[in-house]
């Protein structure tokens, strides 16, 4: 197995063990017992540390799962992909929430969850074509959508429907706030010159 595909197995067996004990107490070994690997596969490639910092990447790489609409709207196309990471999510929800809470409760999670607010909001946006030239300073986009995300998420953990209505309702609020105070999520098109918003709004 390549380095990646042994992350990727160490991840996955991370989240199923969660779905019935607490993230913060999975170790290395359980793990890779779970993945069907030997310790020492790991050795050299990821530790448990590792394999807490990946999970976010592995949601967020399902917004690229499928190809966005180009001739939908700027908000449409944010729409579509941040949702598909919360399929994603909703895939493994369980142990994706038994994640979240390790995340937002210690130290290690705070500081990772600050980073990965960041990465998630900038593929977002790659992955919606919108991350060429821009008036808007790309610290203030990046801002505003990690902002969107994280409101979505909480809707996320508190859903109770199949067809994850919250969460899109919450999420599409928070894109319609975007576009009503910053005018470059309003243009299809990558060299509109929009409005700066107000500080106050990152």
């Amino acid at each position: 197995m390549t380095q990646d595909e042994i992350i990727q197995s160490g991840v996955k067996a991370a989240l199923k063990l969660a779905e019935t004990g607490k993230w913060g107490d999975l170790t290395l070994a359980q793990i890779a017992e779970e993945a069907g690997l030997a310790l020492k596969d790991f050795h050299g490639v990821a530790d448990k540390d590792d394999l807490s910092a990946t999970v976010e990447k592995i949601f967020d790489a399902g917004m690229s799962e499928e190809p966005v609409d180009e001739e939908e709207t700027a908000r449409t196309r944010l729409f579509d992909v941040i949702m598909l990471r919360f399929e994603a999510m909703e895939e493994v929800r369980d142990g994706a929430m038994s994640y979240l809470r390790w995340r937002d409760r210690s130290l290690d999670g705070l500081a990772l969850r600050l980073k990965a607010r960041a990465q998630t909001a900038k593929w977002a946006l790659a992955c919606a074509g919108l991350d060429g030239t821009s008036s808007i300073p790309r610290g203030v986009q990046i801002a505003a959508l990690g902002w969107a995300i994280a409101q979505a998420e909480r809707a996320w953990r508190q859903e109770t429907s199949a067809d994850l209505s919250r969460t899109m309702a919450a999420l599409d609020a928070e894109l319609i706030k975007i576009e009503e105070r910053a005018a470059w999520i309003k243009s299809r098109g990558r060299k509109a010159k929009p409005d700066v918003p107000d500080a106050d709004e990152a």
